[in-house]
């Protein structure tokens, strides 16, 4: 197992919680014909699913960073799933 530091965990929590944010948030676009917010939230989303993929594939698998990639994808999905509805004035 590869010994990993803090800062890696810390960025590769904040990078998944976007990248969970901003696919949770597309998947509520598509779902509700917001058809303006699906290119530009495409686009910042293939920015940090390779900075996730390429974190993963230079570390390796490693329990601390499994962790941070999970608790950012889970609280990122829950808060998309707010600013979807504020952001889009969507209620319900």
């Amino acid at each position: 197992m590869t010994k990993i530091n803090i800062s890696l965990c810390a960025l590769s929590f904040a990078a998944s919680f976007v990248f969970v944010f901003l696919k949770a948030f597309q998947q509520r676009s598509v779902a509700f014909d917001n058809y303006a917010w699906v290119l530009p939230t495409s686009l910042a989303m293939s920015a940090t699913e390779v900075f996730v993929v390429a974190n993963v594939a230079s570390t390796g698998w490693n329990l601390p960073l499994v962790l941070a990639i999970g608790f950012g994808g889970g609280i990122g999905c829950l808060i998309a799933m707010v600013a979807h509805r504020r952001f889009t004035k969507r209620r319900g």
